[in-house]
Protein backbone atom coordinates (compact mmCIF):
# COMPACT_ATOMS: atom_id res chain seq x y z
CA UNK A 1 0.00 0.00 0.00
CA UNK A 2 1.59 3.26 -1.18
CA UNK A 3 2.06 6.09 1.31
CA UNK A 4 1.19 9.69 0.54
CA UNK A 5 1.69 12.74 2.74
CA UNK A 6 -0.71 15.60 2.11
CA UNK A 7 0.37 19.05 3.37
CA UNK A 8 -0.65 22.66 2.88
CA UNK A 9 2.64 23.36 1.12
CA UNK A 10 5.11 20.61 0.04
CA UNK A 11 7.99 22.93 0.92
CA UNK A 12 6.96 22.56 4.58
CA UNK A 13 7.89 18.87 4.53
CA UNK A 14 11.52 17.82 3.98
CA UNK A 15 12.06 15.38 1.09
CA UNK A 16 14.34 12.99 3.00
CA UNK A 17 11.84 10.13 3.39
CA UNK A 18 12.21 7.36 0.75
CA UNK A 19 9.20 5.89 -1.06
CA UNK A 20 6.84 8.54 0.30
CA UNK A 21 4.96 10.86 -2.03
CA UNK A 22 4.29 14.42 -0.83
CA UNK A 23 1.51 16.49 -2.41
CA UNK A 24 -0.28 19.69 -1.51
CA UNK A 25 -3.89 19.50 -0.36
CA UNK A 26 -5.45 21.35 -3.31
CA UNK A 27 -3.78 19.07 -5.84
CA UNK A 28 -4.82 15.94 -3.94
CA UNK A 29 -8.42 17.16 -3.79
CA UNK A 30 -8.79 18.31 -7.40
CA UNK A 31 -6.53 16.10 -9.52
CA UNK A 32 -8.23 13.17 -11.22
CA UNK A 33 -4.91 11.31 -11.02
CA UNK A 34 -5.17 11.00 -7.25
CA UNK A 35 -8.90 10.35 -7.27
CA UNK A 36 -8.35 7.21 -9.36
CA UNK A 37 -5.44 5.80 -7.35
CA UNK A 38 -5.95 2.53 -5.51
CA UNK A 39 -4.30 1.03 -2.42
CA UNK A 40 -3.21 4.39 -1.05
CA UNK A 41 -2.62 5.38 2.58
CA UNK A 42 -3.04 9.13 3.09
CA UNK A 43 -1.33 10.92 5.98
CA UNK A 44 -3.08 14.24 6.39
CA UNK A 45 -0.59 16.80 7.75
CA UNK A 46 -2.63 19.90 6.97
CA UNK A 47 -2.40 22.70 9.50
CA UNK A 48 -6.07 22.55 10.47
CA UNK A 49 -8.90 20.04 10.36
CA UNK A 50 -11.66 22.59 10.96
CA UNK A 51 -14.98 21.83 9.30
CA UNK A 52 -14.87 22.53 5.54
CA UNK A 53 -11.18 23.45 5.64
CA UNK A 54 -8.75 21.83 3.16
CA UNK A 55 -7.53 19.50 5.90
CA UNK A 56 -11.08 18.38 6.66
CA UNK A 57 -11.80 17.70 2.99
CA UNK A 58 -8.57 15.72 2.55
CA UNK A 59 -9.70 13.15 5.13
CA UNK A 60 -13.31 13.25 3.89
CA UNK A 61 -12.46 12.62 0.22
CA UNK A 62 -9.75 10.12 1.09
CA UNK A 63 -12.40 8.04 2.84
CA UNK A 64 -14.68 8.29 -0.22
CA UNK A 65 -11.78 7.13 -2.41
CA UNK A 66 -10.98 4.32 0.05
CA UNK A 67 -7.52 5.78 0.58
CA UNK A 68 -7.45 5.04 4.33
CA UNK A 69 -6.90 8.57 5.71
CA UNK A 70 -5.08 9.27 8.92
CA UNK A 71 -6.66 10.92 10.81
CA UNK A 72 -10.14 9.85 9.76
CA UNK A 73 -13.03 12.31 9.81
CA UNK A 74 -14.38 10.54 12.89
CA UNK A 75 -11.07 11.04 14.71
CA UNK A 76 -11.13 14.70 13.68
CA UNK A 77 -14.58 15.11 15.20
CA UNK A 78 -13.47 13.40 18.41
CA UNK A 79 -10.60 15.87 18.81
CA UNK A 80 -13.22 18.60 19.16
CA UNK A 81 -15.44 16.67 21.56
CA UNK A 82 -15.13 17.80 25.17
CA UNK A 83 -16.90 14.60 26.20
CA UNK A 84 -14.29 12.47 24.42
CA UNK A 85 -11.43 14.52 25.89
CA UNK A 86 -12.90 14.07 29.37
CA UNK A 87 -13.33 10.33 28.81
CA UNK A 88 -9.76 9.88 27.62
CA UNK A 89 -8.41 12.07 30.41
CA UNK A 90 -10.19 9.85 32.94
CA UNK A 91 -9.11 6.65 31.22
CA UNK A 92 -5.45 7.71 31.13
CA UNK A 93 -5.51 9.52 34.47
CA UNK A 94 -2.87 7.43 36.22
CA UNK A 95 -0.48 7.68 33.26
CA UNK A 96 -1.06 11.44 32.89
CA UNK A 97 -0.37 12.13 36.57
CA UNK A 98 2.78 9.99 36.51
CA UNK A 99 4.10 11.44 33.24
CA UNK A 100 3.60 15.08 34.26
CA UNK A 101 4.42 14.81 37.96
CA UNK A 102 7.74 16.66 37.54
CA UNK A 103 6.19 19.69 35.79
CA UNK A 104 6.23 22.76 38.04
CA UNK A 105 3.79 25.01 36.17
CA UNK A 106 0.02 24.48 35.94
CA UNK A 107 0.00 24.22 32.14
CA UNK A 108 1.90 21.92 29.80
CA UNK A 109 1.87 21.34 26.04
CA UNK A 110 3.00 18.00 24.67
CA UNK A 111 4.02 17.58 21.01
CA UNK A 112 3.28 14.13 19.60
CA UNK A 113 5.05 13.12 16.39
CA UNK A 114 3.81 9.76 15.03
CA UNK A 115 3.14 8.63 18.61
CA UNK A 116 6.41 9.84 20.11
CA UNK A 117 8.04 12.89 21.66
CA UNK A 118 11.61 14.15 21.44
CA UNK A 119 11.84 13.46 25.19
CA UNK A 120 11.64 9.68 25.62
CA UNK A 121 10.07 9.98 29.09
CA UNK A 122 6.75 10.97 27.42
CA UNK A 123 6.68 8.15 24.86
CA UNK A 124 4.10 6.04 26.67
CA UNK A 125 1.68 8.94 27.13
CA UNK A 126 2.24 10.07 23.53
CA UNK A 127 1.59 6.55 22.28
CA UNK A 128 -1.67 6.25 24.20
CA UNK A 129 -2.96 9.60 22.89
CA UNK A 130 -1.87 8.68 19.37
CA UNK A 131 -3.88 5.46 19.58
CA UNK A 132 -7.00 7.48 20.36
CA UNK A 133 -6.72 10.09 17.60
CA UNK A 134 -3.98 8.71 15.31
CA UNK A 135 -3.24 12.05 13.68
CA UNK A 136 0.44 12.11 12.61
CA UNK A 137 1.32 15.42 14.27
CA UNK A 138 -0.55 16.37 17.43
CA UNK A 139 -0.30 18.90 20.19
CA UNK A 140 -1.96 18.02 23.50
CA UNK A 141 -2.54 20.69 26.13
CA UNK A 142 -2.85 19.81 29.82
CA UNK A 143 -3.93 21.99 32.74
CA UNK A 144 -3.64 21.32 36.45
CA UNK A 145 -6.01 22.27 39.20
CA UNK A 146 -5.88 19.52 41.81
CA UNK A 147 -4.86 17.06 39.09
CA UNK A 148 -3.65 17.20 35.52
CA UNK A 149 -6.41 16.93 32.92
CA UNK A 150 -6.33 16.84 29.14
CA UNK A 151 -7.73 20.17 27.97
CA UNK A 152 -7.38 20.01 24.17
CA UNK A 153 -5.84 18.14 21.26
CA UNK A 154 -5.14 19.69 17.88
CA UNK A 155 -2.89 19.09 14.84
CA UNK A 156 0.59 20.63 14.72
CA UNK A 157 1.19 22.65 11.55
CA UNK A 158 4.50 21.66 9.98
CA UNK A 159 5.69 25.27 10.07
CA UNK A 160 5.30 25.22 13.87
CA UNK A 161 7.67 22.29 14.37
CA UNK A 162 10.88 23.64 15.95
CA UNK A 163 13.94 23.30 13.73
CA UNK A 164 15.77 21.14 16.26
CA UNK A 165 12.79 18.71 16.36
CA UNK A 166 12.91 17.86 12.65
CA UNK A 167 15.58 15.11 12.83
CA UNK A 168 13.48 13.30 15.44
CA UNK A 169 10.25 13.86 13.48
CA UNK A 170 11.75 12.31 10.36
CA UNK A 171 13.15 9.40 12.36
CA UNK A 172 9.76 8.75 13.99
CA UNK A 173 7.98 9.01 10.62
CA UNK A 174 10.41 6.61 8.94
CA UNK A 175 10.02 4.08 11.75
CA UNK A 176 6.22 4.37 11.67
CA UNK A 177 6.00 4.01 7.88
CA UNK A 178 8.29 0.98 7.90
CA UNK A 179 6.12 -0.76 10.48
CA UNK A 180 2.97 0.17 8.60
CA UNK A 181 4.29 -1.24 5.30
CA UNK A 182 5.19 -4.50 7.02
CA UNK A 183 1.76 -4.69 8.67
CA UNK A 184 -0.33 -4.11 5.55
CA UNK A 185 1.84 -6.29 3.31
CA UNK A 186 0.23 -9.42 4.73
CA UNK A 187 -3.27 -8.14 3.85
CA UNK A 188 -2.76 -6.24 0.62
CA UNK A 189 -3.65 -9.21 -1.62
CA UNK A 190 -6.98 -9.70 0.17
CA UNK A 191 -10.27 -8.44 -1.22
CA UNK A 192 -11.35 -6.97 2.10
CA UNK A 193 -9.85 -6.38 5.53
CA UNK A 194 -11.41 -7.73 8.73
CA UNK A 195 -10.35 -6.76 12.23
CA UNK A 196 -11.22 -9.06 15.13
CA UNK A 197 -11.13 -7.24 18.46
CA UNK A 198 -10.06 -9.48 21.32
CA UNK A 199 -8.39 -9.30 24.71
CA UNK A 200 -5.64 -11.92 25.17
CA UNK A 201 -5.76 -11.33 28.94
CA UNK A 202 -9.53 -11.85 29.35
CA UNK A 203 -10.22 -14.72 31.73
CA UNK A 204 -13.59 -15.70 30.19
CA UNK A 205 -13.60 -14.44 26.57
CA UNK A 206 -16.56 -15.01 24.23
CA UNK A 207 -14.46 -17.37 22.10
CA UNK A 208 -11.61 -19.65 23.12
CA UNK A 209 -8.30 -19.74 21.27
CA UNK A 210 -9.27 -22.64 19.00
CA UNK A 211 -12.49 -20.87 18.00
CA UNK A 212 -10.57 -17.69 17.21
CA UNK A 213 -8.30 -19.64 14.86
CA UNK A 214 -11.35 -21.10 13.14
CA UNK A 215 -12.86 -17.65 12.66
CA UNK A 216 -9.60 -16.46 11.09
CA UNK A 217 -9.41 -19.48 8.79
CA UNK A 218 -13.04 -19.13 7.68
CA UNK A 219 -12.58 -15.43 6.93
CA UNK A 220 -9.34 -15.95 5.00
CA UNK A 221 -10.93 -18.65 2.87
CA UNK A 222 -13.56 -16.09 1.83
CA UNK A 223 -10.90 -13.61 0.77
CA UNK A 224 -10.58 -11.48 3.90
CA UNK A 225 -7.27 -10.25 5.18
CA UNK A 226 -7.63 -10.80 8.93
CA UNK A 227 -5.89 -9.09 11.82
CA UNK A 228 -6.46 -9.72 15.51
CA UNK A 229 -6.48 -6.32 17.19
CA UNK A 230 -6.68 -5.12 20.79
CA UNK A 231 -7.87 -1.96 22.50
CA UNK A 232 -4.51 -0.38 21.61
CA UNK A 233 -5.57 -0.31 17.95
CA UNK A 234 -8.48 2.09 18.38
CA UNK A 235 -7.02 4.69 16.03
CA UNK A 236 -6.59 2.13 13.23
CA UNK A 237 -10.24 1.17 12.78
CA UNK A 238 -10.59 3.10 9.51
CA UNK A 239 -8.01 0.76 7.91
CA UNK A 240 -10.52 -2.08 7.80
CA UNK A 241 -13.75 -2.96 6.02
CA UNK A 242 -15.29 -4.85 8.92
CA UNK A 243 -14.95 -5.28 12.67
CA UNK A 244 -15.86 -8.42 14.61
CA UNK A 245 -15.88 -7.92 18.39
CA UNK A 246 -14.82 -11.04 20.25
CA UNK A 247 -14.29 -9.40 23.62
CA UNK A 248 -16.92 -9.06 26.33
CA UNK A 249 -18.86 -5.88 25.57
CA UNK A 250 -20.05 -3.17 27.94
CA UNK A 251 -21.41 0.31 27.31
CA UNK A 252 -18.90 2.17 29.48
CA UNK A 253 -16.02 0.35 27.88
CA UNK A 254 -13.63 0.53 24.95
CA UNK A 255 -15.61 -2.22 23.15
CA UNK A 256 -18.57 0.14 22.80
CA UNK A 257 -16.31 2.95 21.56
CA UNK A 258 -14.80 0.57 19.01
CA UNK A 259 -18.28 -0.31 17.76
CA UNK A 260 -19.29 3.35 17.60
CA UNK A 261 -16.15 4.39 15.72
CA UNK A 262 -16.42 1.45 13.30
CA UNK A 263 -20.07 2.21 12.52
CA UNK A 264 -19.29 5.90 12.01
CA UNK A 265 -16.43 4.99 9.66
CA UNK A 266 -18.78 2.89 7.54
CA UNK A 267 -17.46 -0.54 8.54
CA UNK A 268 -19.61 -3.61 8.87
CA UNK A 269 -19.52 -4.19 12.62
CA UNK A 270 -20.75 -7.02 14.81
CA UNK A 271 -21.65 -6.24 17.51
CA UNK A 272 -23.04 -2.93 16.37
CA UNK A 273 -23.30 -0.18 19.00
CA UNK A 274 -27.10 -0.22 19.10
CA UNK A 275 -27.14 -3.94 19.85
CA UNK A 276 -24.58 -3.48 22.62
CA UNK A 277 -26.62 -0.66 24.10
CA UNK A 278 -29.88 -2.62 24.03
CA UNK A 279 -28.59 -6.02 25.12
CA UNK A 280 -26.38 -4.67 27.89
CA UNK A 281 -29.31 -3.33 29.88
CA UNK A 282 -31.83 -5.62 31.54
CA UNK A 283 -34.21 -2.73 32.20
CA UNK A 284 -34.53 -2.08 28.47
CA UNK A 285 -35.04 -5.78 27.78
CA UNK A 286 -37.77 -6.08 30.41
CA UNK A 287 -39.67 -3.18 28.85
CA UNK A 288 -39.18 -4.56 25.33
CA UNK A 289 -40.60 -7.92 26.35
CA UNK A 290 -43.59 -6.29 28.03
CA UNK A 291 -44.38 -4.05 25.07
CA UNK A 292 -44.33 -6.98 22.66
CA UNK A 293 -46.19 -9.51 24.80
CA UNK A 294 -43.29 -11.94 24.99
CA UNK A 295 -43.36 -14.24 28.00
CA UNK A 296 -40.75 -13.87 30.71
CA UNK A 297 -40.48 -14.68 34.43
CA UNK A 298 -42.52 -12.33 36.63
CA UNK A 299 -40.41 -9.19 36.61
CA UNK A 300 -40.21 -5.99 38.62
CA UNK A 301 -38.05 -2.94 38.00
CA UNK A 302 -36.74 -1.98 41.43
CA UNK A 303 -35.77 1.46 42.72
CA UNK A 304 -35.20 2.92 46.15
CA UNK A 305 -38.88 3.79 46.63
CA UNK A 306 -40.47 0.45 45.77
CA UNK A 307 -38.04 -2.15 47.13
CA UNK A 308 -40.35 -2.79 50.09
CA UNK A 309 -42.96 -4.11 47.62
CA UNK A 310 -40.62 -6.80 46.29
CA UNK A 311 -41.69 -9.65 48.57
CA UNK A 312 -45.40 -9.06 47.97
CA UNK A 313 -45.15 -8.62 44.18
CA UNK A 314 -42.47 -11.16 43.24
CA UNK A 315 -42.14 -13.38 46.30
CA UNK A 316 -39.11 -15.18 47.71
CA UNK A 317 -36.81 -16.58 46.61
CA UNK A 318 -36.27 -14.25 43.67
CA UNK A 319 -33.41 -13.39 41.35
CA UNK A 320 -31.74 -9.97 41.31
CA UNK A 321 -29.91 -8.77 38.22
CA UNK A 322 -27.70 -5.76 37.81
CA UNK A 323 -28.79 -3.90 34.65
CA UNK A 324 -25.55 -4.63 32.76
CA UNK A 325 -24.95 -8.17 34.04
CA UNK A 326 -24.15 -10.99 31.62
CA UNK A 327 -23.70 -14.78 31.64
CA UNK A 328 -24.61 -15.20 35.35
CA UNK A 329 -22.22 -12.43 36.47
CA UNK A 330 -23.94 -9.71 38.49
CA UNK A 331 -26.84 -12.08 39.20
CA UNK A 332 -27.72 -13.36 42.67
CA UNK A 333 -30.62 -14.92 44.55
CA UNK A 334 -32.51 -13.29 47.40
CA UNK A 335 -33.93 -15.93 49.76
CA UNK A 336 -34.82 -13.94 52.89
CA UNK A 337 -35.85 -10.37 53.68
CA UNK A 338 -32.49 -9.90 55.37
CA UNK A 339 -30.87 -10.29 51.93
CA UNK A 340 -32.59 -7.10 50.74
CA UNK A 341 -29.75 -5.03 52.18
CA UNK A 342 -27.51 -6.39 49.44
CA UNK A 343 -30.08 -5.21 46.89
CA UNK A 344 -30.16 -1.71 48.39
CA UNK A 345 -26.40 -1.47 47.95
CA UNK A 346 -26.86 -1.87 44.20
CA UNK A 347 -28.61 1.51 44.03
CA UNK A 348 -25.24 3.14 44.62
CA UNK A 349 -24.31 1.92 41.12
CA UNK A 350 -27.65 2.13 39.28
CA UNK A 351 -30.95 3.86 39.96
CA UNK A 352 -32.81 0.81 38.65
CA UNK A 353 -32.34 -2.93 39.25
CA UNK A 354 -34.20 -5.95 37.89
CA UNK A 355 -35.96 -8.48 40.13
CA UNK A 356 -37.44 -11.70 38.70
CA UNK A 357 -39.29 -14.66 40.10
CA UNK A 358 -37.07 -17.68 40.64
CA UNK A 359 -37.87 -20.32 38.02
CA UNK A 360 -35.83 -23.48 38.75
CA UNK A 361 -34.91 -25.58 35.69
CA UNK A 362 -32.19 -28.12 34.97
CA UNK A 363 -30.94 -26.09 32.01
CA UNK A 364 -31.43 -22.91 30.00
CA UNK A 365 -31.85 -22.90 26.26
CA UNK A 366 -29.34 -20.82 24.30
CA UNK A 367 -30.30 -20.03 20.71
CA UNK A 368 -27.53 -18.53 18.59
CA UNK A 369 -28.85 -16.16 15.94
CA UNK A 370 -27.24 -14.09 13.19
CA UNK A 371 -28.86 -12.14 10.39
CA UNK A 372 -32.24 -13.06 11.93
CA UNK A 373 -31.65 -16.79 11.46
CA UNK A 374 -30.93 -19.47 14.11
CA UNK A 375 -27.50 -21.09 13.68
CA UNK A 376 -26.98 -23.17 16.82
CA UNK A 377 -28.94 -24.47 19.80
CA UNK A 378 -27.49 -25.40 23.18
CA UNK A 379 -28.74 -26.61 26.51
CA UNK A 380 -26.69 -24.87 29.20
CA UNK A 381 -27.06 -27.05 32.29
CA UNK A 382 -26.75 -25.58 35.75
CA UNK A 383 -23.39 -25.86 37.50
CA UNK A 384 -23.22 -28.81 39.89
CA UNK A 385 -25.48 -28.27 42.92
CA UNK A 386 -26.13 -24.68 41.78
CA UNK A 387 -29.03 -22.74 40.31
CA UNK A 388 -26.89 -20.89 37.74
CA UNK A 389 -24.98 -22.11 34.71
CA UNK A 390 -21.79 -20.38 35.86
CA UNK A 391 -20.54 -19.90 39.43
CA UNK A 392 -17.34 -18.27 40.69
CA UNK A 393 -16.23 -19.11 44.21
CA UNK A 394 -14.48 -16.82 46.70
CA UNK A 395 -11.10 -17.97 45.39
CA UNK A 396 -11.94 -16.84 41.85
CA UNK A 397 -12.41 -20.36 40.46
CA UNK A 398 -15.30 -20.57 37.97
CA UNK A 399 -17.41 -23.70 37.50
CA UNK A 400 -19.76 -24.35 34.58
CA UNK A 401 -22.55 -26.76 33.93
CA UNK A 402 -22.45 -29.17 31.00
CA UNK A 403 -23.31 -27.98 27.49
CA UNK A 404 -25.39 -30.07 25.08
CA UNK A 405 -25.53 -28.81 21.50
CA UNK A 406 -28.32 -30.08 19.24
CA UNK A 407 -29.31 -29.43 15.61
CA UNK A 408 -31.57 -26.42 15.14
CA UNK A 409 -34.22 -28.60 13.51
CA UNK A 410 -34.47 -30.78 16.63
CA UNK A 411 -35.12 -27.89 19.02
CA UNK A 412 -38.71 -27.20 20.09
CA UNK A 413 -40.34 -24.91 17.52
CA UNK A 414 -41.82 -22.60 20.15
CA UNK A 415 -38.36 -22.10 21.70
CA UNK A 416 -36.87 -21.12 18.32
CA UNK A 417 -39.80 -18.86 17.43
CA UNK A 418 -39.67 -17.03 20.76
CA UNK A 419 -35.93 -16.52 20.46
CA UNK A 420 -36.29 -15.13 16.93
CA UNK A 421 -39.12 -12.83 17.95
CA UNK A 422 -37.11 -11.05 20.64
CA UNK A 423 -33.78 -11.10 18.74
CA UNK A 424 -35.37 -9.54 15.66
CA UNK A 425 -36.63 -6.68 17.82
CA UNK A 426 -33.01 -5.95 18.75
CA UNK A 427 -31.55 -6.04 15.23
CA UNK A 428 -29.85 -8.34 12.73
CA UNK A 429 -26.53 -8.91 14.52
CA UNK A 430 -25.11 -11.91 16.33
CA UNK A 431 -27.14 -12.75 19.45
CA UNK A 432 -27.46 -15.49 22.02
CA UNK A 433 -31.00 -15.70 23.39
CA UNK A 434 -31.41 -17.45 26.74
CA UNK A 435 -34.78 -19.01 27.54
CA UNK A 436 -36.37 -21.25 30.14
CA UNK A 437 -38.92 -23.91 29.30
CA UNK A 438 -41.19 -24.54 32.26
CA UNK A 439 -44.08 -26.84 31.44
CA UNK A 440 -45.84 -25.31 28.43
CA UNK A 441 -44.27 -21.91 29.00
CA UNK A 442 -41.24 -20.61 27.11
CA UNK A 443 -39.80 -17.56 28.86
CA UNK A 444 -37.06 -15.22 27.67
CA UNK A 445 -34.34 -14.71 30.27
CA UNK A 446 -31.98 -12.41 28.37
CA UNK A 447 -30.48 -11.54 25.00
CA UNK A 448 -26.69 -11.44 24.71
CA UNK A 449 -25.10 -9.33 21.98
CA UNK A 450 -21.74 -11.08 22.34
CA UNK A 451 -22.63 -14.74 22.77
CA UNK A 452 -20.12 -17.45 23.51
CA UNK A 453 -18.90 -19.40 20.51
CA UNK A 454 -16.28 -21.81 21.80
CA UNK A 455 -14.66 -24.62 19.91
CA UNK A 456 -15.96 -27.91 21.28
CA UNK A 457 -19.24 -26.50 22.55
CA UNK A 458 -21.46 -24.23 20.43
CA UNK A 459 -19.86 -25.64 17.25
CA UNK A 460 -20.37 -29.30 18.20
CA UNK A 461 -23.08 -29.83 15.56
CA UNK A 462 -22.02 -27.63 12.63
CA UNK A 463 -18.26 -27.82 13.26
CA UNK A 464 -16.38 -25.49 10.87
CA UNK A 465 -19.61 -24.60 9.06
CA UNK A 466 -20.64 -22.45 12.03
CA UNK A 467 -17.66 -20.15 11.51
CA UNK A 468 -18.26 -20.10 7.75
CA UNK A 469 -21.87 -19.00 8.24
CA UNK A 470 -20.85 -16.04 10.40
CA UNK A 471 -18.04 -14.95 8.09
CA UNK A 472 -20.32 -15.20 5.05
CA UNK A 473 -22.63 -12.67 6.72
CA UNK A 474 -19.67 -10.31 6.99
CA UNK A 475 -18.75 -10.86 3.35
CA UNK A 476 -22.29 -10.32 2.12
CA UNK A 477 -22.65 -7.08 4.08
CA UNK A 478 -19.27 -5.71 3.01
CA UNK A 479 -20.08 -6.40 -0.65
CA UNK A 480 -23.52 -4.82 -0.28
CA UNK A 481 -21.95 -1.65 1.13
CA UNK A 482 -19.39 -1.54 -1.67
CA UNK A 483 -22.11 -1.87 -4.27
CA UNK A 484 -24.20 0.79 -2.59
CA UNK A 485 -21.29 3.22 -2.66
CA UNK A 486 -20.67 2.56 -6.35
CA UNK A 487 -24.29 3.16 -7.28
CA UNK A 488 -24.73 6.32 -5.16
Amino acid sequence: MAIMIVVDNPRDWPPELPDVNVVDARTYLTSSEYAQMKHLRVFNLCSTYEYQSLGYYVSLLAAAREHRPLPSVMAIQEMKSTTMLRFISDELDELIQKSLSHIQSDKYTLSIYFGKNVAKRYDRLCNELFKQFEAPLLRAKFVRNDRWILQSVRPVPTDEIPEDHWPAVLLFATDYFDKRRHRVHKREVARYDLAILHNPEESHPPSNERAMKKFVKAAEELGFGVELITKDDFGRIAEFDALFIRETTLVHHHTYRFAQRAAAEGLVVIDDPESILKCSNKVFLAELLDCNNIDKPKTMILHRNNIDELVERIGLPCVIKEPDSSFSRGVFKVETEDDLQKVRELFDKSDLVIAQEFVPTDYDWRIGIIDQKPIYVCKYHMAKKQWKIQVTDDGGKTSYGNVDTIPVKKAPRNVIDTALKIANLIGDGLYGVDLKQYGDRVMVIEVNDNPNIDCGFEDSVLKDDLYDIIMKVFLQRVEQRKEKRKSS
